[in-house]
């Protein structure tokens, strides 16, 4: 079984380049270069702390996502030949766990980078490619799973453990 959601030809492959190029490339320019300058703001030592503790959160939640995929995880939206619905390790407290550390990964980013841009175009443009994603992609799930993935939702939330 091969059932991909995204039906317009590049669209997924640039709601990933935005998304890289927030979490990445921006702050990469940022971190070497200084720019864009003006939209710096107070570098706290508390915000330091608080986006390095962030980060690591985000790191280890992306490990151990792919931990519990295993052979199941795929960069775009589809399901592999006997794809199983996974409901073990994280993924028993949130049905979108990367999508979690990737969450707390842009947080962690305007944590880190004093610079109003450079520090939230994470936000916004990992919140563009979750938003648009996330909908079509638990149709999908719905469609290749039916009862099994409608228990599971019902007893687990999208991102944030017993909140959303």
């Amino acid at each position: 079984m091969k059932l991909s959601v995204d039906r317009k030809p590049g669209a997924e492959r640039r709601r990933l380049a935005l998304s890289i190029t927030g979490i990445g490339v921006i702050p990469v320019i940022y971190a070497v270069t200084g720019f864009p300058a003006f939209a710096d703001r107070p570098a706290w030592p508390l915000t330091f702390w608080l986006g390095t503790i962030v980060a690591v959160a985000a790191l280890v939640m992306f490990h151990l996502t792919h931990k519990a995929l295993g052979r199941m995880w795929s960069v775009s939206l589809q399901l592999k030949e006997d794809h199983k619905l996974v409901t073990e390790g994280v993924y028993a407290r949130v049905r979108h766990p990367m999508y979690s550390a990737f969450w707390l990964m842009a947080i962690a980013q305007a944590l880190l980078l004093p610079n109003w841009i450079a520090g939230f175009t994470g936000i916004f443009a990992f919140g563009f490619l979750f938003f648009a994603r996330v909908g079509p992609e638990e149709r999908m799930m719905e469609e290749a799973f039916g009862d099994e993935w409608r228990a599971y939702v019902a007893q687990t939330r999208r991102i944030i453990p017993g909140i959303w």
